[in-house]
C-alpha cells in the first residue's frame, strides 16, 4: 500500500511517520502531485496558522489537486480544518472540501484547547474498535461546529466537531499519532478504508 503524507511545511509529519511505522506501514513526504495522485492512502496533516499553511498550499498547487483526490485522504488538526471552506484564523479561505466555517473558541475558554478530551458519537468505520467516550489529544484554538458530516464530537465549553466525514475525506481535530492505542487503532481503521 503506498501511503502518502502531504508535506507543506505544516507541522506534525513525524509523528504521524512514526505511528505508522509502529502499525508496520512506510509512508512518503511528498508535495508532488503525481506521487500524491498515485497514493492509495494520503494524509493531510498540519500544525500551526490557518492562513500561512493556506499560502503554502497555493504556493505549491496544492490547493487545487487536494480538492480533486478520489482516494481516502484524512486530515488531522488544521489539515482537517483547511478542508473546510473557510477558517477565522486570518479570514482564511481554505479548499471548500466540507462547506463548512471554522470559528475561534470563546475567550471563557483557555486557549490553545490542550491536552486529552473524550470523544462521542463513534458510529462510522473510522471508529471500529474504539470505546464510545475514549480519550484523544487535542490542541487546537479554532473549532468546527456541529454538522451533517460530524462523526465524532467533543465539548469544550460548546460540543464541536471531533471528526467530520464526507465521500473519501475524513478530518479529525484531535491528533491519532499522539493518542496511545486507541489512536493508533483509528489510523489503522483509515489504512484499511
Amino acid at each position: 500500500m503506498k501511503i502518502v503524507i502531504i508535506d507543506y511545511g505544516a507541522g506534525n509529519v513525524q509523528s504521524v511517520m512514526f505511528a505508522l511505522k509502529r502499525l508496520g506501514y512506510n509512508a512518503t513526504l511528498s508535495n508532488d502531485a503525481d506521487e500524491v495522485r498515485q497514493a492509495d492512502k494520503v494524509i493531510f496533516p498540519g500544525v500551526g496558522h490557518a492562513k500561512s499553511a493556506m499560502n503554502q498550499l497555493v504556493e505549491q498547487k496544492l490547493d487545487c489537486l487536494i480538492p480533486q483526490l478520489k482516494q481516502p485522504v484524512l486530515g488531522v488538526c488544521l489539515g482537517m480544518q483547511l478542508m473546510c471552506a473557510y477558517s477565522g484564523e486570518g479570514e482564511t479561505k481554505c479548499l471548500g472540501i466540507f462547506d463548512l466555517e471554522v470559528f475561534r473558541f470563546s475567550e471563557e475558554n483557555k486557549i490553545p484547547k490542550i491536552g486529552w478530551n473524550n470523544i462521542v458519537g463513534l458510529e462510522t468505520p473510522l471508529f471500529k474498535k474504539v470505546n464510545e467516550n475514549e480519550f484523544m489529544y487535542f490542541v487546537h484554538s479554532y473549532y468546527v461546529p456541529l454538522a451533517k458530516e460530524t462523526i465524532a464530537q467533543a465539548n469544550y465549553g460548546i460540543t464541536y466537531s471531533a471528526a467530520i466525514h464526507k465521500d473519501n475525506f475524513y478530518g479529525c481535530q484531535f491528533h491519532p499519532e499522539k493518542s496511545g492505542d486507541a489512536g493508533e487503532q483509528i489510523l489503522k481503521n483509515f489504512l484499511e478504508l
